[in-house]
């Protein structure tokens, strides 16, 4: 079923012309992936909810890092077939996978700025929750700044619901409780943020972009870049919706998380 992962992908391919895929992205530590088993069970609940089979073997992968610190990048997608939209009855879907030396942004681990981002992600319960190849929200969304002092953009959905940032999760403190967005109609569910919240409790919410202006500390997170705790936080047209001072209480999340990754805390 699963073809070479190392072979040129065919024209043809289902996950070229129509997003018809699924994409993991592993922070490998000294050949040990981390996080591994949240990774291997959305990949698994995406392939199920896509209707093929879930790559085997992949246990082995990871160990062909070595060692330091490395990214896995697991691409799975439906293979060829079909007739346009419609999708072979038998899928024989293809793998793809890179290694690559990693190094982490450490400097934003102390704080960092974002920005409102003035798309809207479409909502759409099928894929929510997905790390599935279809991003072009994402692209268009990153697409909206070039200032290098602006390290994310914030997301939310067609009806003005905070959802994610372009690549990492949110998570907020308010009136005392941890909070992240829900994820139900649209977004990616981080596989750092699913650890987090196995072991801590984080609320989700149905809320609006005012809720960050509102929280005590605010956080962007994933699990290969880690927690950047949010600084300052802009709108869309430029203009300085709030500031939150380093250390204190934006140490909190830090703290939880690095050791899963094996950063050193704040």
């Amino acid at each position: 079923m699963w073809e070479d992962a190392q072979a040129p992908l065919p024209l043809d391919d289902r996950g070229l012309a129509y997003g018809d895929g699924l994409f993991e992205t592993v922070l490998v530590r000294d050949g040990r992936p981390l996080l591994w088993e949240a990774h291997l069970a959305r990949l698994a609940r995406g392939c199920e909810r896509l209707g093929f089979a879930m790559p085997e073997d992949l246990e082995a992968l990871p160990a062909r890092a070595g060692d330091g610190l490395k990214v896995l990048k697991l691409i799975v997608t439906r293979g060829g077939g079909g007739r346009g939209y419609l999708a072979p009855e038998t899928p024989h879907p293809r793998l793809r996978w890179q290694l690559g030396d990693f190094a982490p942004r450490h400097e934003r681990w102390a704080g960092v700025r974002a920005r409102h981002c003035a798309l809207r992600l479409g909502i759409q319960p099928a894929l929510a929750g997905l790390k599935h190849l279809n991003r072009l929200e994402n692209v268009l969304a990153r697409g909206e700044w070039s200032d290098p002092t602006i390290a994310e953009g914030v997301l939310c959905d067609s009806d003005g619901r905070l959802v994610e940032a372009t690549c990492m999760n949110l998570v907020w403190r308010r009136n005392g409780r941890l909070e992240t967005p829900d994820l139900s109609r649209c977004g990616v569910a981080g596989t750092l943020l699913a650890a987090l919240s196995e072991r801590h409790p984080i609320e989700r919410v149905r809320v609006g972009p005012e809720a960050l202006e509102e929280a005590e500390a605010v956080w962007l997170l994933n699990s290969v870049q880690g927690v950047w705790p949010l600084l300052r936080l802009d709108a869309a047209d430029g203009r300085c919706l709030r500031r939150w001072s380093p250390g204190g209480a934006l140490d909190e999340l830090p703290a939880l998380a690095h050791p899963l990754l094996g950063y050193p805390g704040p």
